[in-house]
């Protein structure tokens, strides 16, 4: 069994947003529905032991705990305080995470004082340009957000609060232009930005790309000598993000992170990638929702109702049992766990088959992403750039 090392707890299940690609509120399992708002003390206290004894069962020296919605800080400064008193008692040591749209940090200045006592790293989603972000993330009016969430995004980078700031989320959209988005998230000095494909499926493709049928071979067909790719294929999120990698990676001098590039960066090198969206490392990441039902990846919610679910939660059962579940061990086997166009690609170790949501088509998930194409373009293209910098340094 491949331990648990993040765990990501769902403390409110309701949000200030109304974000129009919300895998959460917009996707086919609807659960959340059911759930309560709130992530209750009690549940917060049994999910820290069940923690501490994962850890203790596995040998953890330390774990990863994610605070997610919803919108987490919805839950105020005196709720967020008691909960994450809870979670520190946890031994070994954990480190905290919000994920949040920021708002409530010009709302309750006091959540800034929690989140400093207890050293929780702060990310925000913000989807570049002012048009961009209004685009999709609107407040329930109606209305934009990008001007308040830039105010909260402000904040975190003042010299107060910087320490708290980890990073800016966007969501990739085709009608942005890919530079001035990438630039617009740079204006807010962020440490490091994640480039996040809208979550979608065969059956339910991303925006931009018109339903097509799943691969029977990957997407350059035959292989061929070279890098470059027979271009079989449509990829327009594959050439906005080489449009942004380009971007990142010419710049005279590093100005900040990029998650996904780093990451195939690193696993063209031969290295090993730190999350499911790309590479082969086994799935580390269980999720617990504000009930303390034990669930998948919420990414899972684009699929079909119940998708995530695992009939399991903190009360009857551990996270050793979690773990041994059928749908967590599909998610830890490696290549071997890949579908039969994924076995066929040399890019199989680097893309991983892609995010295991993103797989499905209405008879599993084992298929490659509805992302294949794009994914194939981008690594081939990462694959030259770092090819020429290594001739150059050779030459020079």
């Amino acid at each position: 069994m491949v331990p648990f090392r993040q765990f990501l707890l769902k403390i409110h299940s309701r949000c200030n947003l109304a974000c129009d690609y919300c895998y959460v509120y917009e996707g086919a399992d609807q659960s959340w529905r059911g759930r309560p708002r709130r992530m209750e003390l009690a549940t917060v206290r049994r999910t820290a032991r069940r923690i501490e004894e994962h850890a203790a069962e596995q040998g953890l020296d330390g774990v990863s705990v994610v605070l997610h919605g919803g919108e987490p800080l919805l839950v105020g400064a005196a709720h967020l305080d008691a909960l994450l008193r809870e979670l520190a008692a946890i031994r070994p040591r954990v480190r905290f995470t919000v994920q949040t749209n920021g708002l409530r940090l010009l709302d309750e200045p006091a959540l800034l004082d929690v989140l400093h006592r207890h050293r929780v790293a702060v990310g925000v989603s913000l989807d570049g340009t002012r048009a961009g972000h209004d685009r999709h993330r609107r407040l329930p009016s109606g209305a934009g957000s990008w001007a308040r969430t830039a105010e909260a995004v402000r904040l975190l980078g003042s010299d107060r609060h910087r320490e708290l700031f980890a990073g800016l989320l966007c969501v990739v959209d085709l009608e942005s232009d890919p530079v001035a988005t990438y630039e617009a998230l740079l204006e807010f000095a962020p440490p490091r930005i994640d480039l996040l494909l809208p979550h979608a499926t065969w059956r339910e493709p991303p925006p931009g790309v018109r339903p097509r049928p799943v691969p029977d071979e990957p997407p350059w067909g035959e292989p061929r000598s070279g890098v470059e790719p027979s271009r079989v294929e449509p990829a327009p999120y594959g050439e906005w993000l080489i449009a942004a990698f380009d971007r990142w990676y010419g710049a005279p001098r590093r100005e900040t992170g990029v998650r996904l590039f780093e990451e195939l960066a690193v696993l063209l090198l031969g290295g090993r990638a730190a999350s499911e969206a790309v590479g082969l490392a086994p799935v580390d990441l269980v999720v617990v929702e504000a009930d303390g039902t034990i669930e998948q990846a919420d990414s899972l919610k684009v699929a079909y109702q119940g998708a995530p679910g695992t009939g399991l939660d903190v009360w009857r059962h551990g996270f050793g049992r979690a773990g041994m579940h059928p749908a967590f061990r599909a998610r830890q086997r490696g290549l071997a766990g890949l579908g039969p166009v994924c076995a066929r690609c040399p890019l199989a170790r680097v893309c991983g088959g892609g995010l295991y949501a993103h797989r499905y088509a209405g008879d599993g998930f084992g298929h490659p992403s509805v992302y294949c194409a794009d994914l194939d373009r981008l690594i081939r293209h990462i694959a030259g750039r770092l090819r020429a910098g290594v001739a150059g340094l050779v030459r020079g």
